[in-house]
C-alpha cells in the first residue's frame, strides 16, 4: 500500500466505482488462458485469422482512448476491419466471440482473492457499488460472481466514449446521485482509472504491485487501504 494522499476515509464514500478488466480479475492468467484457446484455434483451422483480427481490434481500441474519439464504437470495428482486410461483419463476430463470451468460463478462476469481501463490505455499509468498464460488463460481473447497484459501459448509448474521457463516470454519478468528492474510483490503469477520476476531482485507488509517485495504490484487496472498510463492516 502506498497512499501519498493519505487514508481513504472510507465513512465519507458513498459510492465506490471499479473497472473491470484487470482490476477485479488478473488479467494476465485469463489472457494465458484464452491465448492457448486461440493458439488451438489457430491449429485446427490452419488460421492466423482471429489472432490478428483481436490484436488489431485491442491496438484500435487503445488508439481510440488516447485521442477521446466519440465515435469509438463504430471507428473500432471499422478500423480494424481496414487493417486486417476483413469486413465490418466478420471483426464484429470474432470480437463478440473471443473478447466478450468465450472468457466468461473462465473468468471466476482469474478473480483476485479478497475482492469479494471488499464488495460484501461496501454493501454491507449501504454504500453504492457501480463498475465502469470500457467492455461490455454485465456478464463478465455475473461470472465472477459478483454483483454491482450500477453497470455502466463505455458502449452503452448514453456514453459512447472510452476513459479517459469524464461521460462515462459523470453518467455513473448522475445515477448515484452522489458528488465526486464522495466517490472512489478503483482501476488498474492510471492513464485512465486515476485520469478519469482527476477530471472529476474524484479519489483513485490504483492496483499496483509497485509504488507510483503521487498516486494512491494497493497490491491486493487484502491490503491495507481495505482493512478499515472491511473491519468497519465485521464489527457490524
Amino acid at each position: 500500500m502506498t497512499l501519498p494522499n493519505g487514508p481513504v476515509e472510507w465513512d465519507q464514500i458513498r459510492l465506490a466505482v471499479f473497472d473491470l478488466d484487470g482490476t477485479l480479475y488478473d488479467q494476465r492468467r485469463l489472457r494465458a488462458v484464452m491465448l492457448l484457446r486461440l493458439a488451438l484455434h489457430a491449429a485446427n483451422s490452419r488460421s492466423l485469422a482471429v489472432l490478428q483480427v483481436l490484436k488489431a481490434f485491442r491496438d484500435c481500441r487503445e488508439k481510440l482512448g488516447e485521442t477521446l474519439a466519440t465515435d469509438f464504437a463504430t471507428q473500432q470495428y471499422e478500423l480494424t476491419a481496414h487493417r486486417t482486410g476483413r469486413s465490418v461483419d466478420a471483426v464484429k463476430a470474432i470480437v463478440e466471440e473471443w473478447i466478450d463470451r468465450r472468457p466468461l468460463d473462465v473468468l471466476r478462476g482469474c478473480r483476485y482473492r479478497g475482492v469479494e469481501r471488499v464488495f460484501t463490505a461496501l454493501m454491507a455499509q449501504r454504500k453504492t457499488l457501480a463498475v465502469l468498464s470500457d467492455y461490455p460488463a454485465r456478464e463478465k460481473l455475473q461470472a465472477l460472481g459478483l454483483s454491482a447497484d450500477i453497470i455502466v459501459s463505455s458502449g452503452d448509448p448514453d456514453v459512447g466514449v472510452l476513459k479517459p474521457h469524464p461521460a462515462g463516470l459523470q453518467r455513473v454519478l448522475d445515477r448515484a446521485g452522489v458528488p465526486a468528492q464522495a466517490a472512489i474510483m478503483i482501476g488498474d490503469r492510471v492513464d485512465r482509472d486515476w485520469a478519469v477520476a482527476k477530471q472529476h476531482g474524484m479519489r483513485a485507488l490504483i492496483r499496483s504491485r509497485n509504488p507510483i509517485t503521487g498516486i494512491d495504490t494497493f497490491r491486493d484487496y487484502e491490503d491495507e487501504a481495505f482493512q478499515p472498510l472491511i473491519g468497519r463492516a465485521t464489527n457490524k
